[in-house]
């Protein structure tokens, strides 16, 4: 399916005024996102979008860390292609998988990719085939922070692992303190929230603490939290809300979760200044991942310790999961449409203005072309 390239400037100039979440077609969540504006944006995404033979309804479920992305793509894809709805569920990346494998979706969202048990379990839903995973969306994990008096926060691996493993407890440990000279740290108790569902952004965090501070992160890690202690909240959108209305309260979600006045911790790396959650920087980080994925799978290896200048080491990519052959007939051509746009120049180009980083030109370049072969 080629898509059509013409008025891509006009789309890019509507693409800005999509920022944040934007409500999905009949979708609801716990991860509720505000309204999008402007008809113009729809309007100009019209002609650039290639529908097909793409009709009826297409469920997805899965990472909630790609849903403010997901919700710009749904409203400008629909806008195009009218025959289709789209209900993505960002329900988490534990439970998108299930959902694929158990045949309930067309894809899934996940913040991980693949196990083999996972493969071996989607080989029943795709006949003569298996899933693969797509990387679509990539960005920081941002660690936020609600510490009256303190609007400026460095911490390193090695005093977040203890953090959220309840090893410190208050904010003016002197552990915390020697990261930040000058900085008046309050006698507060430290609350630090994780997520209660599985979820792919625990994963990469915890990879990326158990990666740059081994001594002081002994879990094995994964999808579900292990460590003791702290306290949770349901989705990014849960932990985001409650570092804005908990004094004293730290926590960990994608960028663009980090809104209304939330603060963001600059993270201490092997680099001479300590780098800030952007997507420029998670961009950089992202671009020295190498794909580790065999055959048509485009599962990546992320690089959380990166030494140079300018690189934010807590990032993760969102993957696509989808059959490389075997998929539903009647879901089949929706899947590939909406696939072929969020991957296109046009669908990539919606992100940075969402808080996410765009995949590097190699890695989406494999990703269009897979999607191509899909059947």
């Amino acid at each position: 399916m080629k898509l059509q390239r013409k008025n891509r400037r006009a789309l890019a100039l509507g693409a800005i005024a999509v920022s944040g979440a934007l409500a999905l077609t009949a979708c609801g969540s716990d991860d509720t996102g505000t309204s999008g504006s402007g008809d113009s944006t729809a309007t100009a995404a019209a002609g650039n979008i290639d529908c097909g033979d793409a009709k009826g309804q297409l469920q997805a479920s899965g990472s909630s860390a790609q849903k403010n992305a997901v919700d710009a793509w749904v409203k400008q894809y629909t806008a195009s292609c009218k025959n289709v709805q789209i209900n993505y569920r960002p329900d988490g990346s534990g439970a998108g998988i299930t959902a694929f494998t158990q045949g309930q979706t067309a894809f899934a969202g996940s913040d991980s990719a693949l196990k083999p048990e996972e493969v071996t379990a989607s080989k029943k839903v795709c006949s003569g085939g298996q899933g693969i995973d797509l990387p679509m969306v990539g960005g920081p994990i941002a660690v936020g922070f609600n510490v009256p008096g303190v609007d400026s926060l460095t911490l390193d691996a090695a005093t977040l692992a203890k953090i959220f493993d309840n090893k410190i407890t208050n904010w003016n440990d002197k552990a915390i303190a020697a990261l930040n000279p000058g900085v008046k740290l309050p006698d507060l108790k430290i609350q630090a929230f994780h997520r209660s569902d599985e979820s792919g952004t625990t994963d990469n965090f915890t990879k990326y603490l158990k990666a740059a501070s081994p001594n002081d992160w002994k879990y094995e890690g994964g999808k579900s939290w292990q460590a003791k202690g702290g306290q949770s909240a349901q989705g990014s959108s849960g932990l985001a809300q409650q570092v804005t209305q908990t004094t004293g309260a730290i926590s960990y979600f994608e960028l663009s979760y980090a809104k209304g006045g939330i603060k963001t911790v600059d993270i201490k790396t092997e680099a001479a200044q300590p780098v800030k959650a952007t997507v420029e920087n998670a961009t950089a980080a992202i671009g020295a991942a190498k794909v580790v994925g065999t055959g048509k799978d485009l599962a990546l290896e992320l690089d959380y310790t990166p030494s140079a200048a300018g690189a934010y080491p807590i990032v993760l990519v969102t993957y696509e999961i989808v059959c490389d052959s075997g998929n539903k007939p009647e879901t089949l051509p929706a899947t590939k449409s909406f696939l072929n746009y969020i991957a296109s120049e046009d669908g990539q180009g919606l992100l940075k203005d969402a808080g996410y980083a765009p995949m590097p030109a190699e890695i989406i370049t494999k990703v269009r072309s897979t999607i191509s072969g899909l059947n």
